[in-house]
């Protein structure tokens, strides 16, 4: 969260070359897009009307940004992926100062706040109550690859994967990143920053297993939207993305298990509407980890067509898939409780499956 929608998606893509030029108010003017009115689409939660799911309109606030770096709460230590003499490509923001906000949607009776205009990304760790099984999960939130969504997408996650004794990271990962157009047709960029962010943290998380308490061969992913993608590609790979650098990058990337909810950029949708064919820059591989998928039938940001195409081609590799669909839910509901069967129900079932695999 924030959406994944086709019209943000290709605002944002066609804007690269206003960004190089005019960095800080094109930024801006693509940052409000995406926090504003699209936000309001994908966000929104189905009900029902004469038995068929539709997607009213949801209390909005409006958006208020400040310059800042986003603080980790109570309970988290927030960490530096890599030092700060390191030099990193920059997101399209340039050098502009990080900030943090609310977006304008309210999910779950509440706001959610994203940070943005990230520079130096970090993980924030977070210790298991009570027993420790030995499993870490690293959390990549969405945010369209424009913010990253880090309470809704994020801590919350953590606050529950602690209560089941689960070490848990959530990935601040470098944005806004603009997915170019090419002939009309969105472009995965070639060098990805949220996946060069994610191998990294996934690495710093093997090679400090000692120190976290964590088994190295029990650490999955979970990702939200934009970061769905991101943990799906993290699946399919042992390729680092970028040069090794020192001891953590020559850890596995590839995590032991994923989580895929509410997932975009899978499906090429250029096919037609019967085709399940995916995308170009999607490979599959038979060694991806056991997957959950979790996905709303109503999801009007990502169709149900996106998780589908992915679950199908796993299991096609041989790779086992537990797929997950409820009627309602819309668009990047995250754990919050709501009115729809799904935040009630999902977390306990992803509890199950972990404890299936043999993670829990």
């Amino acid at each position: 969260m924030p959406p994944d929608t086709g019209r943000t998606q290709d605002a944002a893509a066609s804007g690269g070359d206003a960004l190089r030029h005019h960095p800080d108010r094109e930024f801006d003017m693509l940052r409000r897009a995406v926090l504003g009115s699209a936000i309001l689409l994908a966000a929104s939660l189905a009900s029902s009307t004469g038995g068929r799911a539709s997607t009213p309109v949801r209390k909005t606030v409006p958006i208020v940004s400040r310059p800042g770096v986003w603080q980790a709460p109570v309970g988290g230590r927030q960490e530096l992926l890599w030092a700060a003499t390191v030099p990193l490509a920059k997101p399209d923001s340039g050098n502009a100062p990080e900030e943090t906000g609310n977006g304008s949607a309210i999910v779950g009776g509440r706001m959610w706040h994203w940070a943005g205009s990230i520079t130096r990304p970090t993980m924030t760790v977070f210790r298991p109550q009570g027993r420790n099984t030995g499993t870490a999960m690293l959390v990549l939130p969405g945010g369209g690859f424009t913010v990253v969504a880090m309470d809704l997408e994020g801590t919350e996650i953590c606050d529950w994967a602690v209560r089941q004794g689960i070490t848990c990271a959530v990935l601040k990962y470098r944005v806004p990143q603009a997915w170019p157009v090419v002939n009309g047709r969105r472009q995965r960029p070639k060098v990805l920053l949220g996946l060069e962010d994610a191998q990294r943290a996934m690495g710093l998380l093997r090679v400090r297993a000692a120190r976290y308490g964590i088994d190295p061969h029990r650490i999955g992913v979970i990702g939200f939207s934009a970061g769905a993608y991101l943990a799906a590609a993290m699946s399919n790979t042992e390729a680092r993305t970028y040069p090794i650098a020192d001891a953590a990058d020559r850890q596995s990337p590839r995590p032991d298990f994923a989580v895929i909810a509410y997932t975009a950029r899978m499906l090429d949708d250029s096919k037609g509407r019967n085709s399940l064919e995916l995308q170009p820059w999607v490979t599959i591989s038979p060694k991806a980890p056991p997957t959950f998928i979790l996905h709303a039938m109503n999801d009007s940001t990502d169709p149900i067509r996106q998780p589908m195409a992915y679950a199908l081609a796993l299991t096609d590799a041989g790779v086992p898939v537990d797929m997950r669909l409820y009627a309602k839910g819309g668009h990047a509901f995250g754990m919050r409780p709501s009115a729809d069967p799904v935040t009630r129900e999902w977390p306990g079932a992803l509890k199950q499956w972990l404890r299936d695999i043999g993670m829990l």
